[in-house]
């Protein structure tokens, strides 16, 4: 039994996951509708164009808004509770300090494109080019939003990250892809929503400012010391941000560099199905991201604890289901994008058997970093991306997309355990094995069995995975309701109990 106070985190934690869990999957969903537009409007050659493109949008802006987006959620839930007045001047630094570097960052993959890419691959250059304007917005629009969740406003936070932003893509790219039929006119049109719901983001923040405030506006900008805190968090969390995407990146565009932009489009194809997966841990993420930092200024080390159990318990309830289909089904699923990218079937099944062991972590990475340890953050992903770059180099001439899905796999895990360490010596927390394998053993043996039986009798099959999920779903919703206890599901059937 828990205390009072974990009981209330407890339900706190349900409410909100509830509201991120449907945004997210809304946000999978048109993320797979994304890919398929994509897929199977430009093929497998135009396809792996815009994944790397997007690859280095997504690695420039990591960098180029300067952890901004962790510094909100790290800072602003302590200034709501030690000085409100102080929000606006701090998200105004925020703000000011990726634009700046935003549109530096922009300037110099401007110059170098050429060099990187050249005029043997010019459509890949003009895609990056091109795409690479949209930096500072996506920037901005990734600040503003963060902010939203870290104020409470989880509710304008799913509308505008996990709903419209996914929403607006697919007729865009299918317009771009139709009326222009480039990859340069597709990669643009992916980037745009983002310059839209800043705007967006912007108003609603505006909004709250005025409710926090009371009528009484703070200061634009925060005084010298809070620049200090600013700088000191984000510094590292920058660092550790922008290795994080070059590792969920760099794979793809050394596949695109060491094989062929065919290669790049079957494997990025399959990876998109597993990012689409991390969408669980993000939704969780987003709820228990400022309640760590708020407890662990309070120091109430035993609700951190406790909060931290639960939320990997249903990290792993949640998230783990869709990796084990993943594994035993994919040719089912990357037969969605095309006949062509069934050839990374393989490699599909390996990176979802890596996402699912790697989920046994939790939440750990929020846990490290909202404890204002970025440092260690930063100096994990330095390690594990010398380990993803050097195992790519070494696996791909030899084992192709099936190497890349080794190497970020294995690179994933050791992410994972680093973290796990450091947080079990710095904040004491040693949740136990039986913690995160209970649920974890639950996932694999009820969706798992079902599989390697449906396999073995009607084979690797459209009506064999939807046989799985109905027969797994119906042994995994009697696990979890036998286990509910230690489970820690009252959270959820508590909040289900109080809307009817």
């Amino acid at each position: 039994m828990g205390t009072g106070k974990e009981d209330v985190e407890r339900r706190e934690l349900a409410r909100g996951s509830a509201l991120s869990f449907v945004g997210s999957v809304t946000s999978a969903v048109l993320g797979f509708v994304l890919t398929i537009v994509i897929t199977r409007l430009l093929g497998a050659d135009g396809a792996g164009i815009v994944f790397q493109a997007t690859g280095v949008f997504a690695v420039v802006m990591a960098f180029a808004k300067f952890g901004m987006d962790s510094t909100s959620v790290y800072l602003l839930p302590r200034l709501l509770v030690d000085d409100p007045r102080q929000v606006r001047g701090a998200l105004n630094a925020c703000l000011a300090i990726a634009v700046g570097f935003g549109l530096v960052l922009v300037a110099i993959v401007e110059l170098l494109a050429p060099w990187l890419w050249g005029d043997q691959r010019e459509e890949l250059l003009h895609s990056v080019q091109a795409i690479v304007l949209f930096v500072p917005f996506g920037a901005v629009f990734l600040i503003l939003s963060a902010s939203l969740r870290a104020l409470g406003s989880v509710v304008e936070y799913v509308l505008v990250s996990n709903i419209a932003v996914p929403v607006l893509r697919p007729p865009l790219v299918a317009i771009a892809a139709v009326a222009v039929g480039s990859a340069v006119a597709v990669s643009v049109a992916w980037a745009v929503p983002l310059a839209m719901m800043a705007l967006v983001a912007g108003l609603l923040i505006l909004r709250r400012l005025r409710v926090i405030e009371a009528g009484v506006p703070g200061p634009i900008f925060p005084g010298r010391p809070r620049w200090v805190e600013i700088w000191k968090f984000s510094v590292p969390r920058t660092i550790a941000a922008g290795l994080e995407q070059a590792i969920v990146w760099f794979d793809i565009l050394l596949v695109g560099w060491l094989a062929s932009d065919y290669a790049a489009g079957i494997y990025g194809g399959a990876t998109r199905f597993v990012q689409a997966g991390l969408l669980v841990d993000a939704a969780l993420r987003v709820i228990v991201s400022p309640r760590f930092s708020a407890l662990l200024h309070q120091g109430a080390s035993k609700q951190v604890q406790a909060l931290y159990v639960t939320a990997s318990s249903w990290l792993v309830l949640l998230g783990t289901p869709a990796y084990v289909l993943l594994a035993f089904f994919s040719p089912v699923f990357l037969e969605l994008l095309g006949d062509e990218f069934t050839q990374g079937s393989v490699a599909l099944s390996i990176l979802a058997v890596g996402m699912a062991i790697t989920f046994l972590a939790g939440n750990i990475h929020s846990l490290l970093i909202m404890s204002g340890r970025s440092g260690w953050a930063a100096t994990n992903k330095f390690i594990v991306l010398i380990v993803n770059v050097t195992g790519n180099l070494l696996l791909i001439p030899h084992f192709g997309i099936e190497g890349a899905a080794i190497a970020w796999a294995l690179c994933m895990a050791l992410d994972a355990a680093l973290a796990s360490i450091q947080v079990r010596i710095f904040l004491r927390i040693t949740p136990s094995l039986i913690d995160v394998v209970r649920p974890f053993l639950i996932v694999v043996i009820s969706f798992g069995v079902p599989a390697l039986l449906v396999r073995s009798q009607v084979g690797n099959s459209l009506a064999g995975m939807l046989f799985t999920v109905l027969a797994g779903g119906i042994l995994y919703c009697a696990a979890c309701w036998w286990w509910r206890k230690p489970l820690r599901i009252s959270g959820l059937t508590s909040m289900v109990s109080k809307r009817k």
